[in-house]
């Protein structure tokens, strides 16, 4: 018998030119190597059409995200998503329906699909994850709206919570929905990657790195603090490298000698950098979800120094170096920049990181939980 899956995504997954989208796209194959025919909604503002996607999917379609709704109740990113194509395309079969983030839920509180098989893949506690972004906003205008999505989202997640079966990227989040939410179908199904193999090259690398999308206040806030608070006093080289720096960092960045700015670097060039550190610098502002680049770093770079915020609940701790204040990062950084990266330090990331991310093994509990469980 056929499995035929409808997946509808909160953006574009293809180029996978960011964090947010790796698990969206490597699912794909994962899901077509087990017969699985996909049948792809994408939300697509600004990525555009990508002929890409059909070499997994069964088909693809594309819906406009509305840019503005009338209060409706709901938070913006999931009343901006609904669309009453895609409604009309899901309810032409009685396919199950996964959905990629709170954001395409909205089919969730629609009594059409009271009887449906759904699934949703949790990316983040998402409401968490507005407040935290509300908490390091500098604009008004932008913290106002955080919060309320924050205010939004924390209703609208209790609401949905007994209305699917859901799948978290960390232990930690599905603990946390049990508990807020009293959400008792959820599974923790780690991410889907590129098929990546721990490369951490033994030894001494030439600099410090921090890296990620540097438009983003929380990350810029980051780079600043490291600017300022770290980096100052120490003979130590750091690069920052990432998407679409402002021009205020830019100014940050000039007085110092052993610090450098990176503007958006390319795929291969990035890769290069995370290989060549000696340190991967990876202090967050959230603690749900867990951050690709994070992974990147483990898989394909050397010492690793995070907060907590970065690792905690994600089961990385024992990889990561953690500082607990950005003084005690000054320490960590200090003692690490002459100590080299230990061969049986990348044999001990292969024994935690290929086992738990291994996209053949998850890919078989995905379709498990779909097809068998449910």
């Amino acid at each position: 018998m056929e499995k035929h899956l409808h997946i509808i995504s909160f953006t574009v997954p293809y180029p996978v030119d960011y964090g947010g989208v790796f698990d969206l796209f490597h699912k794909l194959p994962a899901l077509q190597h087990q017969g699985v025919k996909i049948h792809l909604h994408c939300f697509e503002y600004g990525r555009g059409v990508q002929s890409e996607l059909d070499k997994y999917c069964t088909s693809v379609n594309y819906y406009r995200r509305k840019s503005f709704r009338p209060f409706t109740g709901l938070p913006h990113i999931v009343a901006s998503r609904q669309n009453d194509d895609l409604m009309r395309n899901l309810l032409a079969d009685d396919y199950p329906v996964l959905m990629e983030g709170i954001h395409c839920t909205a089919l969730l509180e629609d009594k059409r699909f009271s009887g449906r098989k759904c699934f949703v893949r949790l990316h983040n506690v998402e409401y968490q994850y507005y407040r935290d972004l509300a908490d390091v906003a500098s604009s008004p205008v932008r913290k106002f709206y955080y919060s309320r999505e924050s205010r939004l989202l924390k209703k609208y997640e209790k609401v949905i919570a007994q209305k699917a079966h859901f799948l978290t990227v960390t232990e930690k989040d599905a603990e946390q929905y049990r508990k807020e939410f009293n959400c008792h179908h959820i599974t923790h199904l780690p991410l889907f990657l590129p098929g990546w193999e721990v490369s951490a090259p033994p030894g001494m690398g030439g600099y410090c790195l921090y890296q990620g999308d540097l438009s983003v206040a929380a990350n810029e806030q980051i780079a600043r603090r490291l600017i300022k608070e770290v980096f100052p006093g120490l003979d130590i080289s750091l690069k920052i490298a990432g998407k679409n720096p402002g021009r205020h960092l830019e100014k940050i960045v000039q007085p110092y000698r052993n610090i450098t700015l990176i503007a958006n670097p390319t795929g291969a060039a990035m890769h290069e950098l995370i290989s060549g550190a000696h340190i991967n610098i990876l202090p967050s502002h959230s603690a749900t979800g867990i951050k690709l680049k994070l992974l990147n770093a483990l898989f394909n770079g050397r010492h690793c120094v995070v907060n907590d915020a970065t690792v905690s609940g994600t089961g990385l701790e024992p990889l990561c170096h953690i500082a607990h204040s950005m003084e005690h990062m000054v320490d960590l950084v200090t003692q690490l920049y002459y100590q080299p990266f230990r061969q049986q330090e990348t044999e001990a990331r292969k024994v935690l990181l290929e086992e738990q991310f291994n996209n053949e093994v998850n890919v078989a509990r995905l379709v498990d939980i779909i097809w068998k469980r449910s």
